[in-house]
């Protein structure tokens, strides 16, 4: 499996929805960095058809999860009512 970096991502994107990297590079940062806000708030942030990412308080301390979304469970066979296109 490979894994691919910030910077293929956004020329993906960029390709995908035809707007120039620049922009998509600040969309993606904008959205990364609300991310990281939101969690430091202790607010879960919930991204339809992808995932669910929060802090879990546990007594060893504060733990990250990623709860993933219905579809991107299907993907790797670990959904069984997911029934749109992967």
């Amino acid at each position: 499996m490979s894994n691919i970096d910030k910077k293929e991502l956004v020329k993906r994107i960029a390709q995908r929805v035809a707007q120039p990297s620049s922009i998509v590079e600040s969309v993606v940062d904008a959205t990364l960095e609300e991310i990281y806000e939101s969690l430091k708030q202790g607010e879960g942030v919930t991204l339809r058809n992808f995932g669910v990412f929060y802090i879990s308080e546990r007594h060893s301390g504060t733990v990250f999860k990623f709860n993933p979304g219905q579809r991107l469970r299907a993907l790797f066979g670990w959904s069984s009512t997911y029934t749109g296109e992967l």
